[in-house]
């Protein structure tokens, strides 16, 4: 694994700024609390307990609102325990959807083992075997930018791996009621 240079909240917030109508989902964790952090927004679908499921909540998503940019953002043990969902998401092509990988190379939530990934395992080259448009990897904040830009405005699906810092952060909690989260995001598409 390179180098991890990019500090995650930071790089959270800058891909989350004038988000407009995008809806981003989370993954279990670290990447939740990156994305709390950059502020709490009704369009936020945070996963609590679904290690593993992240990407196919986003791609029913993205399936289920092509008139919505969707974006998950996870971190690589999420990525890694559901593999199999790059090949899915690669077959249904949906062209509103990206994936941002926060890639530390261990599994935070568990004590900081090393992932797959530490190991060498590359999700680009997953992602781009599994005919995702774009898969790319980034390991500074500059690169927040260019990253904004491919969530907003490319057709995917995209994954983006981020390098980032594996320092610890202050755990930032959105809410934890599921029934909130849902209601809440169905009175912000108007279903």
């Amino acid at each position: 694994m390179g180098q991890a240079m990019i500090d995650r909240r930071e790089f959270v917030r800058a891909l989350l700024v004038d988000r407009g109508g995008l809806i981003v989902v989370t993954g279990l964790g670290s990447s939740t609390y990156d994305v709390a952090a950059a502020g709490d927004h009704p369009l936020n679908v945070y996963q609590w307990g679904g290690m593993g499921g992240t990407l196919m909540v986003g791609l029913g998503l993205a399936l289920a609102r092509p008139d919505h940019r969707v974006v998950v953002i996870t971190g690589d043990g999420d990525a890694l325990m559901g593999i199999g969902s790059l090949a899915t998401i690669g077959v249904k092509q949906p062209q509103n959807l990206a994936v941002v990988v926060l890639d530390n190379g261990h599994y935070g939530e568990t004590g900081m083992q090393a992932s797959h990934t530490h190991a060498g395992i590359d999700l680009v080259a997953i992602a781009t075997a599994c005919r995702f448009r774009d898969a790319i990897e980034v390991d500074t904040l500059a690169a927040a930018r260019p990253v904004r830009d491919l969530i907003h405005k490319s057709q995917g699906p995209v994954l983006v791996k981020a390098l980032v810092k594996r320092d610890p952060l202050p755990r930032v909690l959105p809410t934890r009621d599921g029934h909130e989260i849902r209601v809440r995001f169905k009175a912000a598409l108007g279903a």
